[in-house]
């Protein structure tokens, strides 16, 4: 027959949320596909919290706005932010899709990070930061942040943009929400590598 632990193993499923899968499938939506659960995302990513919640709810039925608050209040990267009234929702940066986050232009500091791994170096160092699939090249303005970012893919190798002379350049910068820098593009003469 069934063991207790067999027994009791749907039961746990219903009592625990997955919060990371939860929190990957908000980042989806709120960045990249807002139609895969037929919602709708204004010109400057914003989604109505409450369609957002019965979507999300349709995948994961005990889902709901304590939930959704949870996710955006505990999220250590802070992807999210609510609208000032809560009625809305959107997505902090990371967007692949054409949203414009209404960010004024910004003066950065002298020197910006982006952490990588070494098989990314050559073409960056050729070709420069380019924003991929991405509406903007993300920057950390510290290096811990950096080195976190590069863990993601392996060992990390950090490097160090020249953010005040692009500036002075002519290049915009932006800061999100939750403190990512943002730009178009990071030229190759603007870059090099960290050695601590």
């Amino acid at each position: 027959g069934q063991t207790g632990l067999d027994q009791a193993r749907p039961l746990l499923y219903h009592t625990l949320m997955d919060w990371t899968k939860l929190e990957k499938l908000l980042s989806f939506l709120l960045r990249h596909s807002p139609e895969t659960l037929n919602l709708h995302m204004d010109a400057s990513g914003w989604v109505e919290t409450d369609l957002l919640v019965k979507a999300v709810r349709s995948k994961e039925p005990r889902f709901d706005l304590k939930a959704l608050q949870k996710i955006v209040r505990d999220s250590q990267k802070q992807r999210f932010s609510f609208s000032e009234d809560g009625s809305k929702i959107r997505a902090n940066q990371g967007h692949s899709i054409k949203v414009d986050l209404e960010l004024p232009p910004v003066e950065p500091p002298e020197t910006l990070y982006h952490g990588t791994v070494e098989r990314f170096l050559d073409s960056i160092m050729q070709e420069g930061l380019k924003k991929g699939d991405r509406q903007h090249v993300h920057l950390s303005l510290d290096l811990e942040t950096a080195q976190k970012v590069g863990q993601r893919r392996g060992k990390p190798l950090i490097l160090t943009i020249n953010a005040q002379k692009m500036h002075r350049d002519g290049y915009v910068f932006y800061v999100s929400d939750n403190g990512v820098w943002l730009t178009e593009q990071v030229p190759p003469q603007y870059l090099d590598l960290y050695f601590s």
